[in-house]
């Protein structure tokens, strides 16, 4: 789609990219089938669970769910949007509880670290970035404030008895 698209596909493109971030909070499976391409490529998904790695839906969906898991009230603010040709950037912050463990993989899909429960709250600012061809998702990337979001949760700089607590959960994570 050339640079140069109309307001009202441009409308459309935007609309898709921020129904995905929204669908990643509350959406359902079939949400999911409606908004990404089934080839759909997320390249943010080397430290997900190895279900997140697949291409397509249920590749998005799986990190949804692995998001959901660990995050209570988990939802995102959307703060700008634009549109160029078949690219999409949305500025959003990502907003929820840690309320469950919340485990790390390795590029090879072994648990690397877990994160146990806080219960404290986070806001994270985020910038999505999709390539949308054919009214749906057929990339995506982005860029996040994981540092803030260790901070407002505890994990950095961690306490003694964190870190024994992350311990003894990947340790958990690891048997199941």
């Amino acid at each position: 789609m050339p640079a140069s698209s109309s307001p009202a596909v441009t409308a459309d493109l935007i609309a898709v990219a921020v129904r995905s971030i929204h669908a990643m909070a509350d959406g359902d499976r079939a949400d999911f089938d409606i908004l990404y391409h089934p080839q759909a490529v997320d390249r943010e998904n080397s430290v997900q669970p190895p279900s997140s790695r697949v291409p397509g839906p249920a590749g998005f969906y799986s990190t949804a769910l692995w998001l959901r898991a660990a995050f209570a009230d988990l939802r995102y603010d959307i703060h700008d949007a634009a549109a160029n040709g078949e690219l999409v950037a949305v500025h959003s912050t990502m907003n929820g509880r840690h309320v469950a463990a919340w485990p790390i993989y390795t590029v090879e899909g072994d648990v690397d670290t877990v994160f146990p429960p806080t219960g404290k709250p986070f806001a994270m600012t985020q910038s999505h970035w999709f390539r949308v061809r054919d009214g749906k998702i057929i990339e995506h990337w982005a860029n996040r404030d994981d540092i803030g979001m260790a901070k407002q949760l505890g994990w950095i700089p961690p306490t003694p008895a964190y870190l024994l607590t992350m311990a003894l959960a990947k340790r958990r994570a690891a048997r199941d």
